[in-house]
């Protein structure tokens, strides 16, 4: 079995796309650690729905594109403007309250990961370019993640 350590990051350093070495703590690295930990709390909730599925797997295409130095070209091609299409789609077709909802359930944990996320990468935006079409999708997955929350209550 192939080691699953590499010891290339014990120095505090690890490596963007394209094997670019930055600290740890980089901008990028810290917008991708919490857009991994909201993509892991939406395999919390994603069973059975597709389109969180599908926005799992974008969330990784997400954060290739944010670990792609400049410059560089990232191969992937990015899907956030229909995935926000469906979004508004199933948001429009829910029944969602108006004002404030006490959160109460795991939804509404992702739900508050997906806003943390999205702030670092409005952060992250000012000193790289981020694809606008992400800044949306990140957006309204919010607002898909409350309108699945309240759906739940």
């Amino acid at each position: 079995m192939k080691h699953i350590y590499t010891k290339t990051g014990d120095d505090g350093m690890t490596s963007l796309r394209d094997g670019v070495r930055v600290e740890k703590d980089d901008l990028r690295i810290e917008t991708n650690g919490q857009i991994d930990m909201l993509n892991s709390l939406i395999g919390l909730i994603a069973e059975g729905n597709e389109l969180l599925t599908d926005l799992q797997r974008e969330l990784m295409t997400v954060m290739s594109h944010v670990a792609t130095p400049e410059g560089s070209r990232n191969p992937r091609p990015l899907h956030c403007d229909e995935l926000t299409t469906r979004m508004e789609q199933a948001i429009d077709a829910s029944d969602t309250p108006k004002g404030f909802v006490l959160p109460r359930g795991i939804i509404h944990v992702v739900r508050a990961q997906c806003r943390t996320a999205e702030r670092r990468l409005w952060t992250l935006s000012r000193q790289y370019a981020i694809d606008p079409s992400i800044l949306t999708m990140m957006n309204r997955l919010s607002d898909y993640l409350f309108a699945l929350a309240i759906e739940k209550e």
